[in-house]
């Protein structure tokens, strides 16, 4: 199957197997796991913080963050359409006892900087006490704006709050933005980043901030479940990445262009938004159960909604992105957007 539901279904490559198999391995709690130490060093660097930590995944280093930041009956502001709002359980409140302040993002998926402000409370017992402004970036696979993060982290700073950012994709945006990481990190207390999408490790996520934060974060991580032992092991497929597949992404970025520009010659198929590795594309809505009959028997998993998320990554290729694109203009060519009815050779190529 050609999978476009997300970039977390890569898997690891040849080298990267083979870096974890020969990795140096002790125990991560007692921390002397000599490739986990090396590779948080290095990320450490690499971001221009002073410490990092490997966690086992993206949502557990979110919350981490968010509860080495704050105390019980403290807020944090976020959009609602952030993965730490909507798409992590509620991992903050449930276990943190955080309340978020939700923000709508706008269109480009930042916090409107009058929004921002009006939501920080004033010091007062009525009131959970606003303490962290958390953004992403990517966010729907757009790329923030660089003086917006330095507007909007500046305004944080002013108003006393902390900050932190979700950079699952931020490996993204630097290619895409054709800057360093550390350059995004820079803005921000803490940032998490996520191995386990573009870059193809099977598992890792790495908080990076200052070393007070990160040894407040490494009790939450013992408290969570997050002590890991061999995990020289994750360490390993992570270093791997950072060396072989950061400039792969921006293939990935390519050939999402170019089937976002492909879908957008279909009758009735609105692309919403392209940006970095992602499409997100509108299709006829009496269509998508047709469709996707049509694309599964096709060999493409992807899952199809009002407003279809398509994600490409580094087990998509130039040969599979020419499978897709043919897929969808067998299906058009033989089908009617208007009234719902297939045409009748759309039909006799559907029942094969």
């Amino acid at each position: 199957m050609i999978d476009l539901r997300s970039d977390t279904v890569t898997r690891p490559s040849a080298g990267m197997l083979a870096a974890m198999t020969s990795a140096s391995l002790g125990d991560d709690v007692w921390g002397d796991d000599p490739t986990v130490n090396a590779f948080q060093e290095r990320l450490a660097a690499h971001t221009g913080k002073e410490a990092a930590l490997l966690f086992p995944t993206g949502t557990q280093s979110n919350l981490v963050a968010l509860m080495a930041h704050c105390e019980r009956g403290d807020e944090y502001i976020v959009g609602q359409s952030a993965h730490t709002y909507r798409y992590e359980g509620g991992g903050a409140a449930v276990l943190g006892s955080i309340q978020p302040q939700p923000i709508e993002n706008a269109a480009d998926g930042s916090l409107p900087l009058d929004r921002i402000s009006a939501a920080i409370k004033a010091d007062d017992v009525h009131f959970a006490r606003s303490r962290l402004l958390a953004l992403e970036n990517t966010i729907g696979g757009r790329v923030l704006p660089a003086d917006y993060v330095r507007e909007a982290t500046a305004l944080a700073r002013e108003r006393g709050l902390a900050t932190h950012l979700d950079g699952a994709r931020l490996f993204n945006a630097a290619v895409a933005s054709g800057v360093t990481a550390g350059s995004l990190c820079e803005p921000f207390d803490s940032v998490s980043l996520c191995f386990s999408k573009g870059l193809g490790t099977p598992m890792g996520s790495a908080l990076v901030g200052s070393r007070a934060l990160i040894e407040r974060a490494r009790r939450w991580r013992k408290v969570v479940g997050g002590g890991m032992r061999q995990s020289g092991l994750i360490a390993a497929a992570c270093h791997y990445a950072l060396d072989h597949h950061v400039a792969d992404l921006a293939e990935d970025h390519r050939r999402a262009a170019r089937l976002a520009d492909a879908l957008a010659t279909l009758p009735g198929v609105d692309v919403t938004s392209r940006a970095t590795n992602m499409v997100f594309a509108s299709f006829p809505q009496d269509h998508l159960s047709r469709l996707s009959t049509w694309l599964e028997a096709s060999g493409i998993l992807l899952p199809l909604s009002h407003n279809t998320r398509i994600v490409l990554h580094r087990d998509v290729g130039d040969a599979q992105i020419d499978a897709v694109i043919a897929a969808f203009e067998a299906y058009f060519s033989g089908h009617r957007t208007t009234d719902g009815q297939a045409a009748a050779g759309g039909q006799q190529q559907l029942s094969r």
